[in-house]
């Protein structure tokens, strides 16, 4: 049954511009039982709102695959973990260029280089730096790339050569993170969402539900994004890659996971939502209902070092609800 505050502030935020739902109401949301469905048929007409009946697609391809020296917790691409995962420099141009264009022709409308690793060298800056030129040149995709922590200078020579987005997830709050990882500070990733603002790029942000973390620490990340003022929030459910510190983990229920992105809705109501890796494993059957949820994205095709759906399967799921892939 819907109360008042719900009804209250679903209300303000469709109707009045520059509306924010305050933190104590998103926690008390957050908190109650049994409210999940009315807060995705709320978070259903916010997402109208602002972002109509128009999905946007992303696809990745994993550029630079383990050794990385960090130890997050769920990682299979950490070398604090033995995941048994296929490793391998940085791929080559040709092979980053061709991967783009058939994403392209399978439905995706954004495209990211994603590479493991603290950070890239400069030399890697200049070869992920010359395939965007390149896909830029022979796709109509947005150009995205995820290289971890980066420098101004790096920042600018992205955005020079095509890059128009990068990504660079906090993962969890800001109180839980030391449960995740160790090997670097969360102002860190702070500050390369700051570098990557200011050399003009847009910003992607967001995290791992599933973690361990509270329903108060979900509703902090959820605000910290808010406060970075990100363009896009992508949110991942934990997918317990056997040989991690993870991988004994519960998955989330179905209608938490949905509770989780009509949540990050409310708080960020104008923003992009996309809904990305691990869905396939808490969602099940529940996967349409992201976009009644709030979302306004997916990510198709395969993830880092795990398989996705069909892509064909995402494209018609969306084309079923009656929106539109922009």
């Amino acid at each position: 049954m819907f109360d008042k505050i719900l009804i209250g502030v679903t209300e303000n935020i469709i109707k009045y511009p520059g509306y924010a739902i305050s933190y104590e109401d998103a926690f008390r949301l957050a908190v109650a039982r049994d409210n999940a469905v009315d807060l995705i048929m709320c978070a259903n007409k916010i997402r109208n709102r602002f972002k109509k009946n128009d999905m946007f697609t992303c696809s990745i391809i994993n550029a630079k695959s383990g050794r990385c020296s960090e130890d997050c917790a769920f990682c299979a691409q950490s070398a604090y973990h033995k995941t048994g995962i296929e490793t391998y420099p940085l791929l080559d141009t040709e092979k980053m260029v061709n991967n783009s264009i058939l994403m392209e022709k399978t439905g995706a409308t954004k495209y990211s280089m994603v590479t493991s690793g603290h950070s890239l060298s400069e030399k890697e800056i200049d070869s992920i730096g010359h395939a965007a030129e390149q896909i830029n040149k022979k796709t109509d995709l947005s150009v995205c790339a995820s290289l971890g922590q980066l420098t101004e200078p790096m920042a600018i020579k992205l955005k020079e050569k095509g890059v128009t987005t990068y990504h660079h997830n906090l993962e969890t709050a800001r109180s839980y993170f030391d449960q995740v990882c160790i090997t670097h500070e969360y102002d860190e990733d702070i500050q390369t969402i700051e570098i990557t603002k200011s050399a003009g790029l847009k910003v992607c942000s967001g995290g791992i539900l599933g973690l361990g973390e509270s329903w108060e620490q979900r509703v902090e990340l959820a605000f910290t994004l808010k406060g970075l003022d990100v363009d896009s929030i992508p949110i991942n459910f934990l997918n317990p890659i056997p040989g991690t510190r993870m991988e004994n983990r519960s998955l989330l229920p179905p209608m938490e996971g949905l509770k989780c992105i009509a949540l990050f809705r409310f708080i960020n109501p104008d923003k992009d939502i996309t809904i990305c890796g691990g869905r396939e494993k808490t969602l099940g059957d529940f996967q349409s209902w992201i976009f009644m949820a709030g979302a306004n994205g997916v990510m198709i095709g395969n993830y880092l070092t795990t398989k996705g759906r069909s892509a064909t399967m995402d494209i018609n799921m969306i084309k079923q609800m009656g929106l539109n892939i922009y």
